[in-house]
């Protein structure tokens, strides 16, 4: 039986089936697509450097040379498992045999990383654009230390005005400034900042760029040559002058501010601050999602296209534009999110730039590795390649498509289709695309025993050290005839629920809720017809086998979701929510649609328990971790005696520990979270324990005074006041569908 976990490990990628329906019609049948989740620099202890360039099939297949090639060691030749072209071997592979073969021949070395000898085309580029606010500005000038020196900074500021500041120039502080109120466009942009389109041309391929080469070189310096100016330049920084009346918001000129940095820049935009999402009369309301759905809301199209525009731009060139939004009120994320969402940039959302999410998590970004690099990549590509019973549908992710319509491009569009090539301008060990396939096996064709599909990923990208990098990812699969057992029991129901949520995600952006929530139960229903042992129209015979028992529950979870359920969030924060799903791996992506639950009482080891109203004791302490919040509840009893002070008295030591005991535990899960989740202590009772009874199946509710089914747990956990149905109630819902019985 295949481990998934140890294949993510050592290759980085979950499949949704990890055996493959022979045939278009039987995939069809299967109902959650074959795809695949993958993590592109997933970090690995024991992938070797490899110094040489790597063997690539003939055009115009271009494959990488892999573990499942075919080689003739006589001959000095390989067959590529892709297009079964034969390809000789490089001259300096003279010495191969059996007992010396190169790392990517061998079975264990699947994923490979190259270092390539061309160079970069550019050092990365780092402007802060920022807003006035000391917290803020205190932890720019921090993240100065964490740049690497060779890196490029630039320094945009914005209020009612947006100023450029040109840190080349020592004598004094110098700036260009932009009118906040007026569109500008990208030959206007140059002229006032004195650059020319012959000195902002890009180089060939494979040669440096000079220092001077860039027109922009005057706002563009390296950190070490210009930390002392940048530093004062942010120190001195003032609120904007401009009055803001007791019946006005403050001016906000994002958008100008934006396009300007895309005019000037060539490799990364950071952006902090808020975009405008209504006019500056406070008793105009901010738009909220009903509001959106009547399409009443003036300014939404015309800023939505604009930034689509901008988005557009910076994809092309190669910029990754992050958003970190530090406001008690909506910021305009939504408008703006087609920025981060094309060029894979950073989100966070905090109340304000002086909280730990924004602080923490503006620093984390700049981590680094053992060798003291940043952890993240600029400027990546991303490739498929298949062999000819499978084609690629399409990406859900946050890339842009690069246009290569080859052989392995499939008819069915799923996310970002119609290619099979991606690019994503900056890319982290937490960057996880999800791919969609479709067999294109004709129905009735043979199968050859033993037949197996290949899949390859090949990433390019720029490292933080300036190297080129080409890490290469080959796995294959075994093919099944129709109803094979193999098939069902290859089923790898975690990561086909975060597959799943991916796609009802991305339809929820074009469609409308009820009418997702509808596909997700179509979807539910038919992968139950399909694969549950029952007998027809009797419900009580319903089984799911262990691999797909907990896959309903998922899509349960997953339906009463702030990532389908927009009901009590702004929508800057849907967008935000969003945004994360569609970044993170398989396991970071189940705490957020089923949020873990564990559980502290005396005498006992802590451990999971039911993320269900009947959890709620009163002698337990919960912890909560929905990824986005990280929640300790006190159970009535426990936090009356928090209140009385007992762990601070002699003889309730263990009162104590037991107290201290899930703080521990929530710190080990902040440690490598990103972005910082939102840290919560509340007791039982109170208001902020609406983030837990938010989460909780509700099966005790006001109407009831028993759990669903369980005569002898009456009063047990606490009544959740909704109208929701449980989880007991919709997998007997699901059940009478699936065994086709009749509804009363």
């Amino acid at each position: 039986m295949l481990n998934f976990e140890d294949v993510e490990e050592r290759d980085g990628v979950r499949l949704s089936w990890n055996v493959w329906p022979s045939s278009r019609i039987e995939a069809t049948r299967t109902v959650v697509p074959i795809s695949a989740l993958y993590t592109p620099l997933k970090q690995r202890e024991d992938l070797p450097p490899v110094l040489y360039e790597p063997v690539t099939c003939k055009p115009p297949c271009r494959a990488i040379l892999n573990p499942y090639c075919q080689i003739d060691i006589r001959g000095k030749l390989w067959i590529c498992p892709f297009c079964l072209t034969r390809n000789p071997f490089p001259p300096h592979y003279k010495d191969i045999s059996n007992t010396n073969l190169p790392a990517e021949l061998l079975p264990k070395y699947t994923t490979i990383e190259y270092t390539l000898s061309r160079p970069a085309q550019a050092p990365p580029v780092f402007p802060l654009y920022a807003e006035d606010l000391k917290a803020l500005r205190d932890a720019l000038v921090v993240s100065l230390s964490l740049i690497p020196p060779y890196a490029l900074v630039g320094l945009i500021t914005f209020g009612t005005m947006t100023q450029v500041h040109e840190l080349g120039y020592a004598e004094c502080s110098k700036s260009y400034v932009f009118r906040g109120g007026k569109e500008y466009t990208q030959k206007q942009i140059q002229d006032m900042l004195g650059l020319s389109t012959t000195t902002r041309a890009a180089p060939r391929a494979g040669q440096p760029m000079p220092q001077q080469a860039f027109g922009a070189a005057r706002f563009l310096l390296p950190v070490q040559q210009c930390e002392f100016q940048l530093t004062g330049i942010l120190e001195a920084l003032a609120r904007d002058p401009w009055p803001v009346a007791n019946d006005k918001r403050a001016l906000r000129c994002t958008g100008v501010a934006v396009s300007v940095a895309v005019g000037l820049l060539e490799v990364r935009i950071l952006i902090v601050g808020p975009g405008m999402v209504v006019s500056n009369e406070l008793k105009e309301p901010i738009r909220s999602h009903h509001d959106i759905e009547r399409d009443s809301v003036k300014h939404y199209k015309r800023a939505v296209k604009f930034y689509e525009g901008l988005a557009k731009r910076a994809s092309n060139n190669g910029h990754a534009v992050d958003l970190f939004a530090g406001c008690l009120d909506q910021v305009g994320l939504l408008e703006m999110k087609s920025l981060p969402n094309s060029t894979n940039g950073v989100i966070v959302l905090s109340d304000s730039f002086a909280t730990s999410i924004f602080k923490q998590s503006f620093l984390r970004m700049f981590n680094k590795d053992d060798q003291d690099f940043l952890q993240m990549g600029f400027n990546a590509t991303f490739d498929v390649q298949t062999t000819k019973e499978l084609k690629v549908s399409g990406l859900i992710g946050h890339a842009i498509s690069a246009g290569k319509k080859s052989a392995c491009v499939g008819e069915t569009e799923i996310g970002i289709g119609q290619t099979s090539a991606w690019r994503i301008n900056s890319i982290t060990p937490r960057t996880s695309a999800a791919i969609y396939f479709e067999v294109v096996t004709p129905a009735g064709q043979a199968l050859s025993p033993g037949s197996r599909g290949l899949i390859q990923f090949v990433t390019h990208y720029q490292h933080s050290s300036g190297q080129m990098r080409l890490r290469v990812t080959t796995i294959a699969r075994n093919f099944a005839e129709a109803n094979s057992p193999s098939i069902a029991s290859s089923f790898d129901q975690e990561a086909a629920a975060v597959l799943m949520a991916r796609i009802a995600v991305f339809k929820a952006e074009i469609d409308d809720s009820p009418d997702v929530l509808r596909w997700l139960d179509r979807m539910l229903i038919r992968l139950c017809q399909k694969f549950a042992d029952y007998r027809k129209e009797d419900p009580v015979s319903f089984r799911l086998t262990d691999n797909f028992s907990i896959y309903p529950q998922f899509m349960f979870h997953l339906r009463r979701s702030q990532f389908l359920q927009v009901f009590n969030n702004s929508p800057d924060e849907t967008a935000f929510y969003r945004h994360i799903l569609n970044e993170e791996d398989v396991n970071n992506s189940l705490i957020m649609i089923q949020p873990t639950l564990m559980s502290y009482t005396f005498d006992v080891e802590p451990q999971p328990v039911l993320l269900d109203s009947v959890s709620i004791k009163p002698d337990a302490i919960l912890l909560l971790d929905t990824f986005f919040h990280i929640l300790i509840f006190h159970g009535e009893t426990v936090a009356q005696w928090r209140k009385a002070g007992y762990q601070d008295q002699d003889g309730y030591e263990n009162f104590k520990e037991l107290l201290e005991n899930p703080v521990t535990d929530a710190q080990d899960l902040l440690v490598d979270r990103f972005p910082i989740p939102r840290y919560i202590v509340c007791d039982q009772g109170g208001s902020q324990a609406r983030f837990l009874l938010s989460k909780l199946n509700p099966s005790t509710t006001h109407m009831s005074t028993s759990m669903y089914g369980t005569a002898q747990a009456a009063g047990a956990g606490q009544a959740i006041f909704t109208d929701d149905v449980s989880l007991q109630v919709f997998m007997e819902h699901l059940k009478r569908l699936a065994v086709g019985a009749q509804t009363n």
